[in-house]
C-alpha cells in the first residue's frame, strides 16, 4: 500500500512537470513570473516541493549531465548518430543552451521561490530551509554554466529585463541566503513532503546546506575575499551529510517515472532505440591501464559500477570529436556504455566530494597529514558509494601528493565523478585545471584513414583536443562557459554580449 501511494504521488508530480513543461513560457533569464506556474493561491508546499525537486533533478541529472560528460571527456559519441557530436567537439550553441535553463527555472526555481514565500509567511522554517537550499543549489549550477545570471533583480515582477549579476555577487548572495535559512531552522523542524529526505526533519537539510556552503566557498577561494577562516569553521563544526545527497528511491520502471538520464538515453519507453553516448577513451584508459604488451596492469574497482562492458566483454572507449560515421569496425556493440538503470540515483552532493573539498582545504593550510587523510577518505567514500571494495588499490595507484595537491585531487575527483556526477566534474576540472591536456590529440588516438584506434598513444589521467574541435574553443582547451539562450539575448535588454572569445572565459572561480 505504501509503495502504491508513493507511485501515485510520483505519477502526479510527473504530470505536473509534463504539464508545466508544455506551457509557452520565456526563460528565467527574461522574466520573473510565469503566469502558467502554480500560484500561492491554489498550491501548497506539500504539492509544490516534490514538483520543484523533480524539475531540478530532471535538469541537473540529465540536461546538464549529458553535455558535461562530453566536456569532461567521460563520454564520446556513438557510431552513426549525430545527436551529441557537437558536445563531443566542445561546442554548445545558444539554441542548445536554452532547454536546460528554461526547464530548471520553469519547474524548479520559480516554484522554489513561491515555496520560500509561503514557508516564511507561515514560519515553516524546516520547509523554508529545504526550498532555500535547493534554490541555491540550482542557482549555483547556473552560475557555473553561464558565469553571470539575473539574481538581485530577478524577483522584481515589474522588471521584464533584470540585470545580470556577476558570478561572485551571486555566490555571495547564495551564502547569505543559506546562512539566513540556517539561522531560522532547528534540527527538529518538520519539512513539507519531499523526495530527497522522505519523512526526515530539517536536520538532514541542515547538513545538505552545510555541504553546499562548503562547495560554494571552496570555489570562491582565490577568486574573492579570503574565505579560508569560514571554511575552517565549517569543517570544525563537522555537520555534513554522512551519506550521499541523492534522489535514490523515487524512480519507477514506468514511462515518465524513470531516472531522467536513463529515460533520455537508455529507455525505449518513448519509442526510440537510438544510442548516442559511449565511454571516452580518456576515462576508460585511466581506469583500465595496460602495459606495452597489452596486459592489464591496473583496473579501477569502480569501472564495472560506472561503465558496462561491450558485446565482447571488454571496456573500450571512443574518441572525442567524431561519430565514427565512416567506420566499418566500430559499430555500437564495440563500445562500452555508462552503467545506468531506471532507478539509478541522481546525485546532488556526494560524501566523496565533501572529503575532497576538506582535503583541499588542509592542503592549502600545508597540513599534509590531514589533507592525505581526507583525500584517502574521499576515495574510500567513492568506492563505498559505487558498492565496491578496493579503495586501497586506488589510493596506491593515485597517491596523495602535497606538492601537487591540485593535480592529484583533480584527477581523482575526475575519476570518482565519471559515473555519478559529470557536471560537477566539468566544473572542478575547469577550476583545478586537472586533468590537464597531454601530448596526444584526437587525431593521434584515432586514424580515420586506417580506421584504427591508437589507445597506446593515450597517457592516463589527461585530456586531449577532439578530432574536430569547436573553432571558438580551439586546441588544448575545454569549453569554459555556455552561451546565453537565444530567447534570452533577444528579449532581455540587459543580457550581456557573448562573443566568440567568451567560450574560453571561465566563471569567476576558474580565472
Amino acid at each position: 500500500m505504501k509503495e502504491d501511494k508513493r507511485m501515485k504521488k510520483l505519477a502526479i508530480i510527473s504530470a505536473i512537470i509534463l504539464g508545466l513543461g508544455a506551457t509557452s513560457c520565456d526563460s528565467y533569464l527574461d522574466i520573473n513570473q510565469d503566469p502558467n506556474s502554480p500560484t500561492e493561491g491554489n498550491m501548497t508546499p506539500n504539492i509544490m516541493l516534490p514538483a520543484a525537486e523533480m524539475g531540478v533533478a530532471a535538469t541537473y541529472g540529465n540536461l546538464l549531465r549529458i553535455p558535461a560528460g562530453y566536456f569532461a571527456q567521460h563520454y564520446s559519441h556513438m557510431f552513426g548518430t549525430s545527436n551529441y557530436v557537437d558536445y563531443s567537439q566542445f561546442e554548445m550553441s545558444p539554441v542548445r543552451s536554452g532547454s536546460a535553463y528554461a526547464q530548471l527555472n520553469r519547474v524548479g526555481l520559480k516554484n522554489l521561490q513561491t515555496i520560500c514565500s509561503l514557508a516564511e509567511k507561515n514560519e515553516d522554517w524546516g520547509t523554508y530551509l529545504a526550498a532555500t537550499t535547493l534554490r541555491c543549489f540550482a542557482l549555483q549550477a547556473l552560475v557555473d554554466c553561464y558565469g553571470s545570471i539575473p539574481y538581485s533583480e530577478a524577483l522584481d515582477i515589474s522588471n521584464p529585463s533584470p540585470k545580470y549579476d556577476d558570478g561572485a555577487t551571486v555566490y555571495a548572495g547564495l551564502l547569505t541566503e543559506l546562512d539566513n535559512a540556517l539561522s531560522k531552522a532547528n534540527a527538529t523542524d518538520p519539512v513539507a513532503t519531499n523526495f530527497l529526505y522522505q519523512g526526515k526533519s530539517a536536520a538532514a537539510w541542515i547538513q545538505f546546506a552545510n555541504a553546499l556552503k562548503l562547495k560554494i566557498m571552496s570555489r570562491e577561494v582565490g577568486a574573492v575575499a579570503d574565505v579560508e577562516s569560514k571554511i575552517g569553521a565549517l569543517i570544525a563544526e563537522n555537520n555534513f551529510p554522512a551519506a550521499d545527497v541523492a534522489y535514490t528511491d523515487c524512480w519507477s520502471n514506468e514511462t515518465g517515472q524513470m531516472n531522467p538520464y536513463y529515460s533520455e538515453e537508455f529507455s525505449t519507453a518513448f519509442g526510440s532505440t537510438q544510442i548516442n553516448v559511449t565511454a571516452n577513451m580518456a576515462i576508460v584508459s585511466t581506469m583500465l591501464q595496460r602495459n606495452g604488451e597489452g596486459d592489464v596492469v591496473y583496473q579501477d574497482p569502480r569501472l564495472a559500477a560506472f561503465f558496462d562492458v561491450n558485446s565482447s566483454g571488454e571496456y573500450v572507449g571512443g574518441v572525442s570529436g567524431t561519430n565514427f560515421s565512416t567506420s566499418n569496425n566500430y559499430k555500437a556493440a564495440y563500445w562500452c556504455r555508462p552503467a545506468m538503470k531506471y532507478n539509478s540515483p541522481v546525485y546532488l552532493i556526494q560524501v566523496a566530494e565533501i572529503e575532497f573539498f576538506i582535503a583541499e582545504y588542509y592542503a592549502r593550510q600545508n597540513n599534509a597529514a590531514q589533507a592525505q587523510a581526507h583525500y584517502n577518505a574521499a576515495i574510500e567514500a567513492s568506492c563505498a558509494s559505487a558498492g565496491v571494495s578496493g579503495a586501497d588499490q586506488v589510493i596506491a595507484k593515485f597517491p596523495y601528493n602535497q606538492a601537487n595537491y591540485k593535480q592529484c585531487i583533480g584527477i581523482s575527483k575526475w575519476i570518482a565523478l565519471s559515473g555519478t556526477n559529470n557536471f560537477e566534474s566539468w566544473c572542478e576540472l575547469r577550476r583545478l585545471k586537472y586533468p590537464a591536456f597531454g601530448s596526444a590529440t584526437g587525431t593521434t588516438l584515432y586514424n580515420a584513414s586506417e580506421d584504427h584506434l591508437a589507445t597506446e598513444n593515450y597517457v592516463p589521467g589527461t585530456l586531449y583536443t577532439p578530432i574536430s574541435v569547436f573553432e571558438k574553443v580551439g586546441a588544448n582547451q575545454v569549453i569554459q562557459r555556455w552561451p546565453y539562450p537565444s530567447e534570452s539575448t533577444s528579449s532581455n535588454s540587459n543580457a550581456p554580449k557573448f562573443d566568440d572569445s567568451e567560450y574560453k572565459v571561465p566563471p569567476f572561480w576558474g580565472k
